[in-house]
C-alpha cells in the first residue's frame, strides 16, 4: 500500500513538472506578443519622426523645398534629427543597462561619473583657449572623451582597489568621482574669463546645435559596440535583475557580465556626451516607459528602448528648435523640465522598491 502511493506521489510530481515545462513555453509565447505589437508601433512612430521632424524648426521647410532651403532640410536639419535619434538611443540603453547592473529604476546613465569626466575634459579644453579639429573632430569632442575616459579608468580602479566588483563599491566609487568632478569644473568656471565661462556652460546644456553628417559618423561605432554587447548580454541582465545570487545560481559569471555593461554603457555616454554635450533624464525616462509598454525582458526591453530613446530624444530636439521665434533652446534643458516631475512621480510611485 505504501508503495503505491509512494508511486502514485510520484507520478504526480513527474506530471506537474512536464504540464510545467510544458506551460514555460506558452507563456513565453503569449510575452513575446505582448511584447511585439508595443514595438511594431514605437518602429512606425520612430520611421515618422525620421521623416517628419526635419520639416519643423523656426519656420516649417517642405520636402518640395528648393534653393536654400532644400540645402538647410539636407545639410542641416536631416543630419541633426539622425543625431539626435542615435544620440537618444545610446543614452536610452545605457540607462537601460544601469538599472539592470543596479537594480533600481533610478539609475541614469551619468551615475558613474562618465558625464562629469566629460564634461571637465571639454571645460578644462575651453579654459586653455585650444582650437583644432582632428581627423574631423573637434577638439572640444576629443577632449570631452578623453576626461570621461579618465572617469571609466579611476572608477573601475576604484573598484579593483577595494576588492572585487560589487555593486555598492562601483555606485559609491561613481559618485564620488562624479562630485569630485563637479567641484573641478565649477573651480574652472570661477577662474575663467567671461566669454569662456559662458562657453562651459553652453556646452553643459547639451545641444545639437553643432549635428552633422561627421558628428553621425563618430556617434556610430559607439552604438554599434554598445548595443551588440548589450543584446549579447539580454539573459544576464535578466538574471541580474532577479538577484545576483539567483545568476550565479543559473551559471552567470556576474563579475565579467558586470564589467561588460559598465564598458557598453560608459563608451555610448562618453561617445555622447563628446558629441552633444551632457543630455539629461533620457537614459532614465525611456527605459522605464518602455518596461511599461512591452515588460522587463530585456530581449524586447533593448530594442523598444533603442527606439524610444531615439524618437524621444528627436522630439524634444525639434521642439528645442521650433517653440521660439528668434532663438532655440537647448535639447537637455527640454529633456530636463520634463525629467524633473518624471523623477518624482517615479520617486513617490515606487518608493518601496528603490533599494539596492
Amino acid at each position: 500500500m505504501k508503495e503505491r502511493l509512494k508511486n502514485r506521489g510520484s507520478d504526480v510530481l513527474v506530471a506537474f513538472s512536464h504540464a510545467e515545462t510544458a506551460q514555460r513555453p506558452r507563456d513565453e509565447d503569449v510575452a513575446s506578443t505582448k511584447a511585439l505589437t508595443p514595438l511594431a508601433i514605437l518602429l512606425l512612430l520612430a520611421m515618422a519622426t525620421l521623416v517628419f521632424s526635419p520639416l519643423f524648426g523656426m519656420e516649417f521647410i517642405p520636402f518640395s523645398a528648393t534653393g536654400q532651403e532644400h540645402k538647410i532640410l539636407m545639410d542641416i536639419r536631416i543630419p541633426r534629427v539622425l543625431c539626435a535619434f542615435v544620440a537618444g538611443a545610446m543614452l536610452s540603453l545605457s540607462g537601460m543597462s544601469f538599472q539592470a547592473l543596479f537594480r533600481n529604476p533610478l539609475a541614469t546613465p551619468f551615475t558613474l561619473g562618465v558625464s562629469s569626466g566629460a564634461a571637465l575634459g571639454a571645460a578644462v579644453f575651453i579654459r586653455t583657449g585650444l582650437a583644432f579639429v582632428f581627423l574631423g573632430i573637434s577638439g572640444t569632442s576629443l577632449a570631452a572623451f578623453g576626461g570621461a575616459l579618465i572617469a571609466v579608468v579611476l572608477v573601475y580602479g576604484l573598484t579593483r582597489i577595494k576588492g572585487g566588483f560589487t555593486t555598492t563599491t562601483l555606485l559609491l566609487a561613481g559618485i564620488a568621482i562624479s562630485f569630485f568632478f563637479s567641484s573641478l569644473i565649477l573651480l574652472i568656471q570661477y577662474t575663467s574669463g567671461l566669454s569662456h565661462s559662458f562657453r562651459i556652460i553652453q556646452w553643459m546644456m547639451g545641444s545639437l546645435t553643432a549635428a552633422d553628417y561627421g558628428k553621425l559618423v563618430n556617434l556610430l561605432p559607439f552604438l554599434g559596440v554598445g548595443a551588440a554587447l548589450l543584446l549579447f548580454l539580454h539573459r544576464e541582465m535578466n538574471l541580474l535583475m532577479v538577484g545576483e545570487d539567483i545568476a550565479i545560481s543559473r551559471g552567470v559569471n556576474v563579475g565579467r557580465v558586470k564589467k561588460l555593461i559598465f564598458l557598453a554603457a560608459s563608451l555610448m555616454v562618453g561617445g555622447v556626451v563628446a558629441v552633444c554635450g551632457p543630455i539629461g533624464f533620457v537614459g532614465m525616462m525611456s527605459p522605464h516607459i518602455c518596461r511599461l509598454l512591452v515588460g522587463a525582458d530585456h530581449r524586447f526591453l533593448t530594442p523598444a528602448s533603442f527606439l524610444f530613446g531615439g524618437l524621444f530624444l528627436a522630439i524634444c530636439d525639434t521642439l528645442a528648435r521650433s517653440l521660439l521665434d528668434t532663438t532655440e533652446i537647448p535639447v537637455g534643458v527640454i529633456t530636463a523640465l520634463l525629467g524633473g516631475p518624471f523623477f518624482i512621480w517615479l520617486l513617490l510611485s515606487r518608493k518601496n522598491e528603490l533599494e539596492l
